[in-house]
């Protein structure tokens, strides 16, 4: 089984809850094509560099993917299809990365930051 990283930005107007359920279907998607979710996070409303279909900002989520090219092949198509899905990516990894991702780490980062600054 190969292994993946699949990442997709939702429309700004959408709930978390509603993101959290395009990411469960995802998973449906991925798990319906014998596939395994490895891990899911979800960083949050972020602003864009530009405007993406009237968008300023977006709901980032990434999920790691173990599964066949099928899988894949049939998540794109999918979410492709999803009108609340404004863009999307999925890549090819050597080796999944273990605990938080980059996007993760730096947000926690920040928010030691602010604390620190709150408390001086």
């Amino acid at each position: 089984m190969a292994l993946y990283e699949h990442v997709f930005l939702a429309r700004q107007d959408l709930s978390q809850a509603q993101v959290d359920a395009l990411a469960a279907t995802a998973t449906e998607i991925v798990e319906s094509q014998e596939g395994k979710v490895t891990k899911t996070e979800t960083w949050g409303l972020k602003n864009l560099a530009y405007k993406i279909k009237r968008n300023r900002k977006a709901h980032f989520v990434m999920l790691n993917i173990e599964g066949s090219g099928a899988a894949v092949a049939e998540l794109e198509r999918q979410t492709a299809i999803n009108e609340d899905v404004i863009r999307w990516m999925t890549i090819r990894v050597d080796e999944a990365e273990e605990g938080p991702s980059v996007m993760m780490r730096k947000s926690d980062r920040e928010r030691t930051r602010r604390r620190e600054r709150e408390g001086n």
